[in-house]
């Protein structure tokens, strides 16, 4: 059975090159290109692609909300995250958009052809370094917790608070986070549940109480 893959990157020479090297593999066929995530979403509802090779950074729609409307709209289709950046805040927001995997660039093309495969199965596939991201974030997702509350902050509700403490408005946060506005006040809204407080300023002045933020060097 062949499976068939559109190639979403903003630069062709990557594209040309990925898909050299899959066309090594007998089982895959690249069945289209991308330029951009906009672009992807109109060729994914074209082509109806197996799987979907997806960049991060691209103009017009970045891969996190790509991947969010093309996992929501076509969920049979699956995603494999291929970047050159394996930063926290693309990483975990583009598998809670629904990726099924997430590779980097220094991947080799065998590598990739094997991903690619395990994804159209159902399978999870992740470059070591995002494994271990992963199991980090795990075993210290409860850390932002004090004794008086119900329930922690989550790292993402954490990335929120530390970029309004720096003065950051809700869309440069989404911006910088790579979520809706929308997204940002949910998260807002949360904060300020969990830590029982009413607005921006004492969200942030609870943190810094509990040591949680250090305004001079949080740039974690």
């Amino acid at each position: 059975m062949t499976i068939s893959v559109l190639l979403v990157d903003d630069h062709k020479i990557v594209r040309e090159g990925t898909r050299q090297l899959l066309e090594r593999s007998a089982d895959i066929h690249v069945a289209g290109e991308a330029s951009d995530g906009l672009e992807a979403v109109n060729l994914a509802a074209e082509i109806q692609p197996d799987v979907i090779v997806m960049d991060v950074r691209m103009p017009r729609l970045n891969g996190i909300e790509a991947t969010r409307t093309i996992t929501t709209r076509f969920p049979k289709i699956k995603v494999l995250i291929l970047s050159a950046y394996d930063d926290d805040s693309y990483v975990f927001p583009l598998l809670e958009a629904g990726a099924s995997g997430y590779l980097l660039k220094t991947s080799s093309g065998a590598e990739l052809a094997e991903a690619i495969r395990q994804v159209n199965t159902g399978q999870t596939a992740l470059s070591p370094r995002v494994s271990t991201k992963i199991v980090n974030r795990m075993n210290t997702r409860q850390v932002y917790r004090t004794n008086t509350m119900l329930e922690g902050l989550t790292e993402r509700e954490m990335e929120v608070l530390r970029a309004a403490a720096h003065g950051d408005t809700n869309k440069e946060i989404a911006g910088k986070l790579g979520i809706s506005v929308q997204t940002v006040q949910v998260h807002l809204r949360n904060i300020f549940g969990k830590l029982l407080v009413g607005s921006r300023s004492e969200a942030v002045a609870r943190a810094i109480q509990t040591g949680w933020i250090t305004l001079e060097n949080d740039d974690e």
